[in-house]
């Protein structure tokens, strides 16, 4: 199988948006993964973002990761907000115009769970389900009524316990006030960039995907 990304650009809203792609053979599905905060040096090439996208490809999953507006080769400057989600739409569009009728899989971490979460619901709203959305360590905090979340899809939320970042308590919070079934699973002695524990994060992944 392949393994090696396709360097790729995609029309963005602001411009060219820089991606990395990568096809596999009779895939299952599609994956696109939304990179931490660029404001605080985040990019697509992070390796918590480099290990969800090797596990979706483990997983028979076509993956798409991509830099946001303002970061890489990518057009633009940050908004830190609907932008990113606009940015994350374009991405999947050019995904299933690659790749009709594949279920779609929306992974984040950080800073892109806000984004991944955000966009799910806005293509829900769209008519497109999701099928699957990962959020990883997620900003839960900048969630709010202008970009609600997925709602129909299933829904894996992945929290460090020692998260020095994103603050752990906010994430149970904010799960224990769902109105909808989801899994929220706790990593043990992790901070919030899964240091040494990026195997305990893919042996969580791989079974779900």
């Amino acid at each position: 199988m392949l393994t090696r990304e396709t360097p790729v650009f995609i029309d963005g809203p602001c411009g060219q948006l820089e991606a990395l792609s990568l096809a596999v053979p009779d895939a299952r599905g599609v994956a696109l993964i939304c990179h931490p905060n660029p404001v605080q040096g985040g990019t697509m090439l992070n390796k918590v973002v480099s290990t969800l996208q090797r596990t979706a490809r483990d997983a028979g999953l076509v993956t798409l990761r991509f830099n946001y507006r303002g970061v890489g080769a990518s057009a633009g400057s940050h908004d830190m907000g609907s932008g990113e989600i606009d940015d994350a739409e374009a991405a999947v569009h050019w995904l299933h115009q690659q790749h009709p009728q594949l279920p779609l899989t929306l992974l984040g971490f950080s800073f892109g769970g806000f984004v991944a979460a955000s966009l799910g619901g806005r293509l829900e709203r769209q008519g497109i389900e999701p099928a699957h959305l990962f959020m990883v360590a997620p900003a839960v905090q900048r969630l709010n009524e202008d970009n609600p979340p997925a709602q129909r899809c299933a829904l894996t939320l992945i929290q460090p316990e020692d998260d020095e970042v994103i603050e752990p308590q906010a994430v149970y919070d904010w799960s224990a006030a769902l109105q909808r079934p989801h899994e929220l699973l706790k990593v043990a002695e992790c901070g919030h960039f899964f240091h040494g524990k990026l195997t305990d994060l893919k042996d969580l992944l791989a079974p779900r995907l």
